[in-house]
């Protein structure tokens, strides 16, 4: 190349990062009319194509490129700006990657442009020559009638080695025009300097739709995306007409965020359940030193979690996880080279579509790990552990139970525990309503709250009657230093549910109270002091005691507010005289429930009359809360006692594994709902039926991979226990746009902010702040050498397991779809193939012997974009294996949906593998332009993922 080009740090052809400034003075006279409607449109794009090259061995035709490279005074050097796809074997090559400036550029009119054309001896080597080169001034392209320069090529002798056309590009204004670029129409200047008409298509809905497309302007979007890359072709279609391609990928600032979030939520979880094993109060010395184990293995995850939140907020990296350092452990709840792919499709006649995909390294746990499995026999062996651990206490002593409890006690438990926390807050939440309502005299409020406090009042007792909450109670009871009850001891106790059956349900008999009951004030004050833990002689009958003491506050509110209410009804309606003696003879039938002292209340003193009252039912509902959430807490305990350490330490696998499917999950939900703001049939299918999320994997079924897979299939499923809700936000300030994640492993929500005028176009529905759920599937094939080892060698039947499951799922998810909204909610598409065929025949795949079978990834993923899905590609690193798959998605879109040209489909294809925006992620990745391949792998891979010579090479992965 020529010794003036030079570029800083040798970087490789420059990487676009559009809109990153605001236009300047010399810029506006290089934009299109219209452009700056439109933040993703360049200040200048044009395509090139040579004809009669001339190579000095005339016996073979070049394999040629063109370097583009410009410099603007008073700049004295060349600056490597892009280039283009190479082409084989031809004097007369037309090139499908086109020349864009965008706005970054800070090109002018008097900016020289130079074009090199390269003749390349091979490809795997790099070894090349610069057969010839041209230059013109921008202002040149512009000024002339058609925008169209014929250049001659001249090598470094000065002698004529062929020709080049330059031809400047904008999208036409009607379908019939076949010219590549609108004549000039006069008074078109801006500054005195002239400029080209845009088409109309491109400047119309400048509102909230047209903005959803950018990466770079948008407020929503640009807080959560960045580093934006661009790349651009214009591909012929099978009517003639040209496709204007606009690819795109974008790195997240999510990777950092939700990872810093989510480690913080661990640790709250986790430090809550050490604070409820350490207020179960006294336990007797076998009990206790159980309790300190569990304790000090919970201390020690603690203390990891601490680590890993000081090591989030200290790295001061990119904002994403390069695939060389996936094994790390400080960033290992990261996810790994995260970024959105994407594909702007614009025709001639006006149209415009855009393809997300969210790219990500397999969700897996790196760090810690392989040795053979992952999280799918991980779970396996600590339910066969649990297993073993409750037969051989069931076996032990004469015939008692043993402190294991079946898997679906635990599963109780811990809804109960969750059930008691939301309606004890929610009591109390009421309760203080109804006391604000009676100081405020409304008597509106004051009905309405009543009901509400009642209903979740009598929630809460209902909850607490359960037999296992009895049956945990009485254990708990018994495991206290001085029970009078038979003491079990952790290795031998009889304290499974099935083993103890309480003599009544304590809830279902209000009628008959006991004595303490009578008195629920009483009772409560009693018991203020005894929350720290149950009393050594608690029985059954004390339990029933605190449930109906709930009851009991509960009816004395209840008819407190009925007299209040119908006094002020008779105040209203009578004089003070007829008032007070109704007021006197309703009392009188009611007196033996009531104190004297209230009986002496003034009927306008509505909150003090209460207040006792509701006091006596908040801490009545307290002690009951308290004491069965101790109960279940207890339960878990001896649950976990045996496996303890398997199962914190496989949780920690789990949690790092979620993280990374999570926060993929978080950037694919926040583009979808931006792009869809002003498509009413995915909102409705989106609230009614939940978000259909589409993970497509790449891995082996070999070796580590199929830990990998393992690890991955369980994260994506765990993707269940999320919900979104869309808020509206406090301001349009970057971090106040950034989601915001609530919740624990049980189920985690996450809080997406939009902007005033994007909240006000959604439904009601989800304005009211409706739980957004999420169907997630997976479909995974094997595609490299490893894969070919697995079917020859090895096993595949977990990714047929995989695949079979999930094929089940996105069925179940289109029968709901059916069943509740009609088929215009779904985008339109050209395929002749239905829906209900689409599905048949993957079927038909996922359950065929077949090796290597990619249609079922391109079926599965058609599928998923036909029914307002997301999409997610992963392979290992997501850098080599996800580029081969993204491509080609990409080129069998512009076919099966936008005409693309057969005869071009394959060089579409390595063009985009070659100068596209992957190819940069591998440079981002490993500072290299390469893909991960051999030739010898290669020779094992499908045919239609294999990237071009001279693009691939052994590098680091």
């Amino acid at each position: 190349m020529s010794g003036k080009e030079r570029s800083p740090r040798h970087r490789p052809w420059s990487v676009y990062r559009a809109n990153t400034f605001d236009l300047s003075a010399e810029m506006m006279g290089l934009a299109l009319s219209g452009n700056s409607q439109d933040p993703d449109e360049p200040v200048l794009e044009f395509s090139v194509a040579c004809s009669e090259l001339v190579t000095p061995s005339l016996d073979r035709k070049p394999t040629s490129f063109v370097a583009i490279s410009c410099t603007t005074p008073p700049q004295a050097f060349w600056t490597k700006h892009a280039q283009t796809e190479i082409i084989e074997g031809t004097s007369n090559p037309i090139f499908l990657c086109s020349v864009a400036f965008f706005q970054d550029s800070l090109i002018t009119q008097q900016t020289q442009v130079k074009l090199s054309v390269y003749d390349v001896k091979d490809r795997t080597q790099g070894t090349m020559y610069m057969l010839g080169s041209a230059m013109f001034p921008v202002k040149e392209l512009l000024q002339d009638k058609h925008h169209r320069l014929h250049l001659t090529l001249r090598s470094a002798e000065n002698n004529r080695v062929g020709n080049i056309t330059v031809i400047a590009w904008q999208i036409e204004e009607n379908r019939e025009q076949r010219a590549p670029v609108a004549r000039l129409q006069r008074g078109d200047t801006v500054n005195g300097r002239m400029v080209l008409p845009v088409d109309e298509s491109l400047t119309e809905s400048m509102g909230i739709k047209s903005k959803s497309s950018s990466l770079c302007k948008d407020p929503l979007l640009k807080a959560v995306f960045g580093g934006v890359m661009s790349r651009m072709y214009r591909l012929p279609t099978t009517d003639g007409n040209h496709l204007r391609i606009l690819e795109q990928m974008a790195e997240s600032a999510l990777s950092l965020h939700i990872p810093r979030q989510f480690v913080k939520l661990l640790l709250e979880e986790d430090a809550v359940r050490v604070c409820e094993l350490e207020e179960l109060g006294e336990l007797s010395a076998c009990w206790e030193n159980l309790r300190r184990q569990i304790i000090t293995q919970y201390q020690t995850i603690i203390l990891t979690y601490q680590e890993t939140i000081s090591d989030l907020h200290e790295y001061k990296g990119p904002s994403f996880k390069s695939s060389t350092l996936k094994t790390e452990r400080k960033l290992e709840f990261i996810p790994t080279n995260l970024h959105i792919q994407r594909m702007r499709v614009q025709g001639e006649s006006g149209y415009d579509r855009t393809y997300d995909v969210v790219t990500i390294g397999a969700p897996a746990a790196h760090h810690q790990g392989f040795k053979g499995c992952g999280l799918r026999k991980l779970l396996h062996r600590l339910e066969e552990a649990r297993k073993h651990t409750y037969e051989e206490e069931s076996s032990a002593g004469s015939g008692s139970k043993g402190m294991a409890y079946q898997p679906q006690d635990v599963v109780k438990a811990k809804e109960l525990i969750g059930q008691i926390n939301t309606l004890k807050t929610q009591v109390c939440y009421y309760t203080e309503r109804l006391s604000r309502a009676a100081k405020e005299r409304s008597a509106n409020a004051l009905d309405r709250t009543l009901a509400i406090l009642s209903e979740k009042t009598r929630q809460l007792v209902n909850v607490c009657d359960s037999k296992l909450l009895s049956s945990a109670i009485l254990a708990l009871a018994s495991a206290r230093p001085d029970s009078t009850l038979q003491t079990p001891s952790p290795s031998s106790s009889s304290l499974s549910p099935s083993s103890r059956s309480p003599s009544r349900s304590p809830c279902r008999h209000p009628t008959s109270p006991s004595r303490a009951a009578t008195s629920p004030s009483r009772y409560a004050e009693g018991s203020k002091n005894k929350r720290s833990s149950l009393q050594a002689d608690f029985h059954e009958e004390d339990w029933e005691k605190v449930c109906l003491n709930v009851n009991k506050s509960l009816e004395c509110v209840i008819q407190r507010v009925d007299r209040l209410l119908q006094r002020d009804k008779l105040q209203s309606d009578s004089s003070s005289e007829d008032v007070f003696l109704l007021a006197s003879e309703v009392s009188g039938n009611t007196k033996k429930d009531i104190s004297p002292e209230v009986e002496k209340t003034s009927p306008g003193e509505w909150s003090d009359a209460l207040y006792p009252l509701l006091t006596t039912l908040t801490d009545c509902a307290s002690l009951m809360s308290d004491k069965a959430k101790k109960a279940m807490v207890f339960l878990l305990m001896q649950d976990n006692a045996p496996t303890i350490a398997m199962s914190l330490t496989l949780q920690y696998r789990r949690d790092v594994v979620f993280c990374q499917t999570l926060t993929a999950l978080i950037c694919g939900f926040i583009i979808k709902l931006r792009n869809s703001l002003c498509d009413s049939g995915f909102l409705r299918q989106l609230h009614t039926i939940g978000l259909l999320v589409q993970y497509e994997g790449l891995l082996s079924t070999y070796g580590e991979e199929l830990a990998m897979l393992e690890d991955m299939s369980v994260g994506v499923m765990d993707l269940r226990n999320v919900t979104f809700k869309v808020t509206q936000a406090t301001s349009g300030f970057a971090p106040d746009m950034l989601p915001v994640i609530t919740g624990n492993r049980n189920g985690f929500n996450v809080r997406v902010p939009m902007s005033g005028a994007m909240f006000d176009t959604l439904p009601r529905e989800i304005q009211n702040g409706m739980l957004l759920r999420v169907q997630p599937v997976l479909f995974n094939v094997g595609i490299n050498e490893q894969q070919t080892l697995a079917e020859k060698f090895g096993d595949t039947s977990l990714q047929e397991v995989i695949n079979k499951e999930s094929t089940t799922r996105l069925s179940s998810y289109y029968d709901q779809f059916k069943e509740v909204l009609p088929e215009d909610c779904l985008p339109r598409s050209r395929s002749t193939t239905s829906l209900p065929e689409l599905l048949k025949q993957l079927s038909q795949n996922a359950n065929a012997k077949k090796s290597k079978n990619v249609e079922i990834l391109w079926q599965a993923a058609e599928t998923c974009r036909r029914l307002n899905g997301v999409r997610f590609t992963s392979c290992k690193s997501a850098k080599d294996r996800t580029a081969m798959s993204l491509t080609l998605e990409q080129c069998q879109i512009l076919q099966q949906e936008h005409a693309l040209a057969p005869q071009v489909f394959y060089q579409a294809l390595d063009c985009m593998r070659s100068e596209g925006c992957r190819r940069e992620n591998t440079m981002k990745n490993v500072g290299c332009r390469k893909y991960a391949f051999n030739s010898l792998q290669l020779k094992a891979f499908p045919k239609q993922y294999r990237p071009p010579e001279g693009t691939y090479g052994k590098v680091e992965t």
